[in-house]
């Protein structure tokens, strides 16, 4: 429960009114006299008085224009007139507080009292006000007798204050009022139409440009999958290139067997027979049968490629057969493979 007296202002305004502020400002925007649309869209009144006719539109004189509705501008006998001062903060509440105004101050009787008020001004504190007060069976007594009018509806009534027309309500008024709101609603849909219509368009440019953004990210993502393929197998390239790269080292350093065993068959007579061969980088080991072992050893030193030939164990004859067996540690020269 809320506790009484509870402050519900908020910079200085009555939360509790919100509602009726609101309204007073929608109010003032589409229906006061000043209003920007009214000027617009109110209609043309022609205005009789005494000395002839004026065209008026939303309260100001206008340029000739087609002509929606007649008044009818009371002399000032008629009318009692006034000009009020209320705080800025009834603003929200004129409506009521003319009335109560009218009650108060009106020398006629309730059911003949007719009245009309326009706000003329404002400062920082107060709202100035232009009040009149007719007598409605005056009035129609008037119109019948100088203008041969008897039906209230038929036109409307103005009454001036100072340089200010104000409008008497109860008379013609509702219908130039019906009109104006028949436009105002007009306008209302052809923005609202209008406002659909261009969220559709920014919805369907929207829509494409997401359906665009949707294909370049899938674009992207090919291109990524297929860079990523690429990547991968110049991975794979660059370890094959490594790996071809290391042997070619690992050859260059370390000779192969096959160019050594035919230096040897080349340098060798048919006399002479290798039983067992093997390498071990640039060191190779033979062992053989030869007619003279001694000869092999000065054949294989006078050999540019070979850079040292020993013999780890002496020369051994193999019985009658004429043969020598011989064991040969050879040292290959840099450069000298193959």
């Amino acid at each position: 429960m809320l506790e009484t007296g509870q402050n519900w202002e908020l910079f200085g305004y009555d939360m509790r009114q919100l509602g009726r502020h609101w309204k007073a400002a929608w109010r003032d925007l589409l229906w006061a006299d000043d209003s920007p649309v009214r000027e617009r869209l109110d209609g043309v009144v022609q205005l009789r008085d005494g000395e002839g006719t004026s065209l008026y539109q939303a309260g100001k004189p206008t340029a000739p224009a087609p002509v929606e509705v007649q008044a009818i501008l009371l002399p000032e006998e008629l009318v009692l007139a006034r000009r009020l001062r209320l705080p800025l903060a009834a603003e929200s509440y004129l409506d009521s507080a003319m009335a109560l105004e009218v009650n108060a101050n009106s020398p006629f009787p309730a059911q003949d009292a007719g009245y009309g008020w326009r706000l003329v001004g404002r400062d920082e504190t107060h709202l100035e006000i232009a009040l009149v007060i007719v007598s409605i069976s005056t009035v129609m007594t008037f119109l019948g007798r100088q203008y041969d009018a008897h039906d209230p509806l038929a036109q409307e009534v103005w009454a001036q204050v100072d340089e200010e027309m104000v409008v008497v309500n109860g008379f013609g008024e509702v219908s130039r009022a019906s009109r104006y709101r028949k436009r105002l609603i007009r306008c209302g849909l052809g923005v609202a139409v209008a406002a659909l219509v261009l969220l559709l368009i920014f919805a369907l440019a929207a829509g494409a440009k997401r359906a665009e953004l949707l294909q370049v990210e899938k674009i992207a993502a090919d291109i990524q999958d297929q860079a990523s393929e690429a990547s991968a197998m110049r991975s794979s390239l660059a370890q094959a290139n490594a790996t071809i790269d290391a042997v070619n080292e690992i050859v260059a350093v370390l000779p192969g067997p096959h160019p050594e065993l035919a230096r040897l068959t080349g340098l060798l007579d048919d006399d002479v027979s290798i039983s067992r061969f093997s390498m071990q980088g640039r060191e190779l080991r033979v062992q053989g049968r030869a007619a003279d072992a001694a000869s092999v050893m000065q054949k294989l030193n006078a050999d540019p490629g070979y850079g040292e030939v020993s013999a780890p164990q002496a020369i051994v004859k193999l019985g009658n057969t004429g043969l020598e067996q011989f064991s040969l540690n050879i040292s290959l020269r840099e450069g000298a493979s193959g």
